[in-house]
C-alpha cells in the first residue's frame, strides 16, 4: 500500500477555534512531541492579523523553531499577499491560502470576494516564483466550502471543478478541497476528486482536509485514499473548525485516523503509541477545551499492527 502523509493541523486550525492562548513555548512542546512520534508534516500557524486571531500571535517565532526538526515540512495558513510575505520571510517549507467557493464565507473568513481572492492567490504566486528554487516554498491553494456553506448553502461541483482550473492556471503547485463545514460524504468527494482530475490532472490534487462534523471524516478520509489521495489533514483530539463558518467544527481526530490506517496496513511512520502520549500532554496545556476521539479512550488493542503486518504483501 502507498505510505499516506498525516499533515497535523492542530497548531494552527485546533488553536485558532479554542479560547486558550498557548505559550509560544506550549506549542514548540507540541510540535516537537508529535515529530518525535513519527509525524512529518505539521501547521504550525497562519500569517493573520494578532486583532483578529490573538492566538497566531507568535507564528513567525514558531515557524522559525520547528524549522529545526530535519525532515519536517513546516506548513503555515496566510489570508492574503501580507501573510504570504511573511511566511516566506518567516522560511515555511509550505504555504495555503483560502479560496472559499462561498462568496459569503470569504467575506467573513479573509473579508475578501472572489475577484479580490484571485488577484490575492496570483500576487501570492509572484513571491513564490521570485524565491530561488532551492528555498522556493510549496504554495497550495486550500478549495474551502467545496462541500457546501452553512451560511449559503449548496455549492455547485461544476463551479468547484472551474475554480479549481482557474487558480492552477495561475501557476499554484496544486490545490486541495477543504470540507470547512462538514457536510461531505463519500460519493460527493469522489466526484469532486475525479472531477478535478480530469480537468487538471491527478498531481495538482494530493491532498483534502476533512471535518466530522456529521461524522463522516473517517468515511470520507478511507474514499480518498481509495481513490489515490495521500495527503490527509488531521488534528489532534479533533480540535478546530472554522471560526467564521457557523457549525463548522471537529476536524478528524489524528489519532484515530493513525488508527484506521495503521490498522489497514498504510504506513504512516507515526508511532501511535507515542501519539496518544502526546494527546495526553497537549491536553494538560489546554485544559478548559473538550477533545474528542475513541482510540484515547478504548485503547489500543493487544494484537494492534500485528495483523496488518502479517496480512501485508
Amino acid at each position: 500500500m502507498n505510505p499516506i502523509t498525516i499533515s497535523e493541523v492542530g497548531p494552527r486550525d485546533g488553536l485558532q477555534s479554542v479560547e486558550t492562548v498557548m505559550s509560544t513555548a506550549d506549542k514548540m512542546t507540541w510540535i516537537e512531541t508529535e515529530y518525535r512520534a513519527g509525524v512529518r508534516e505539521i501547521e504550525v500557524g497562519s500569517f493573520v492579523s494578532p486583532t483578529v486571531l490573538p492566538q497566531m500571535a507568535d507564528t513567525a517565532v514558531v515557524v522559525a523553531g520547528a524549522r529545526r526538526f530535519e525532515n519536517l515540512v513546516v506548513a503555515v495558513l496566510v489570508p492574503n499577499v501580507r501573510g504570504c510575505e511573511a511566511a516566506i520571510e518567516a522560511g515555511a517549507h509550505k504555504i495555503s491560502i483560502p479560496l472559499s467557493l462561498s462568496e459569503t464565507h470569504s467575506q467573513k473568513n479573509v473579508r475578501r470576494n472572489h475577484k479580490q481572492m484571485l488577484s490575492e492567490i496570483s500576487a501570492c504566486q509572484k513571491l513564490v516564483d521570485q524565491v530561488p528554487l532551492a528555498e522556493r516554498p510549496y504554495f497550495e491553494v486550500g478549495l474551502s466550502t467545496a462541500f457546501g456553506c452553512t451560511i449559503e448553502g449548496l455549492v455547485e461541483e461544476h463551479f468547484v471543478i472551474e475554480m479549481a482550473a482557474r487558480v492552477l492556471d495561475l501557476g499554484v503547485a496544486e490545490v486541495g478541497l477543504s470540507d470547512t463545514t462538514g457536510m461531505g460524504n463519500p460519493a460527493h468527494l469522489e466526484r469532486l476528486v475525479t472531477g478535478i482530475w480530469q480537468r487538471c490532472g491527478e498531481a495538482r490534487l494530493t491532498g483534502v482536509h476533512l471535518h466530522n462534523t456529521r461524522g463522516q471524516g473517517l468515511a470520507n478520509a478511507l474514499r480518498a485514499i481509495e481513490l489515490g489521495i495521500t495527503t490527509l489533514d488531521s488534528s489532534l483530539g479533533g480540535l478546530g473548525g472554522c471560526p467564521f463558518a457557523p457549525g463548522a467544527s471537529g476536524n478528524i481526530v489524528t489519532e484515530d485516523l493513525v488508527f484506521m490506517l495503521e490498522s489497514m496496513g498504510h504506513e504512516t511512520g507515526i508511532d501511535l503509541e507515542a501519539l496518544l502520549a502526546v494527546r495526553h500532554q497537549v491536553a494538560t496545556l489546554l485544559p478548559e477545551e473538550e477533545w474528542f476521539g475513541f482510540t484515547a479512550s478504548a485503547g489500543l488493542p493487544e494484537h494492534f499492527g500485528k495483523t496488518a503486518l502479517a496480512e501485508t504483501p
